[in-house]
């Protein structure tokens, strides 16, 4: 089942998310250099030849309706990944995922690119179902609960570990309609 296509970009608060294009490799393979990014994730991105699959992924889940993934770009640099994880179209549920590079974290960018992403699944999704979108992360990313927590996402539960990932897990979530809290100033 396809799902609809997105060529539009978003913006958010001084970022744009677009769809990535082949022309991301390069920035692709230098923000996989980071372990912690690597530690997090789970296709590898060390060279060419993986750029182009991870690329790929992304397009097979967006042609297939089941991830929509957007490259966050401050002007013309690429700072961070959203996506939104639909594993069952027309479902009630969905799952935020994302990572930022290394030199824009601590900028605010993943609350932000979180943020309109959570707006545009909503607003795109929620006539055909879409009630709640789940953010989850282990409970050695802490980086991972302010987020969470600055876009809106409040704790709800504590997970056990779940291959691939070995230990506990957080999950926070959204609702339709519910409004998120003010976003704290640091």
């Amino acid at each position: 089942m396809g799902g609809p296509q997105v060529t539009a970009a978003l913006t958010a608060d001084g970022l744009l998310l677009r769809p990535f294009e082949d022309a991301d490799a390069p920035a692709l393979i230098e923000a996989y250099r980071d372990a912690t990014l690597r530690r997090f994730t789970r296709t590898p991105v060390g060279d060419a030849e993986e750029a182009a699959h991870w690329l790929r992924l992304q397009e097979e889940g967006r042609a297939a309706g089941t991830r929509y993934s957007f490259a966050v770009l401050d002007g013309a640099e690429l700072v961070a990944n959203v996506a939104l994880k639909y594993p069952t179209p027309g479902g009630e549920t969905a799952e935020v995922g994302y990572w930022t590079a290394a030199p824009a974290r601590g900028r605010g960018v993943a609350p932000r690119a979180v943020e309109a992403l959570t707006a545009w699944a909503f607003a795109t999704f929620a006539e055909g179902g879409l009630r709640r979108i789940d953010l989850l992360h282990q409970v050695d990313n802490p980086a991972s609960c302010r987020v969470a927590e600055k876009a809106g996402y409040p704790f709800v539960e504590l997970l056990p570990p779940f291959p691939p990932f070995p230990l506990d897990g957080h999950r926070h979530s959204r609702k339709w309609l519910d409004e998120p809290e003010p976003r704290r100033s640091e």
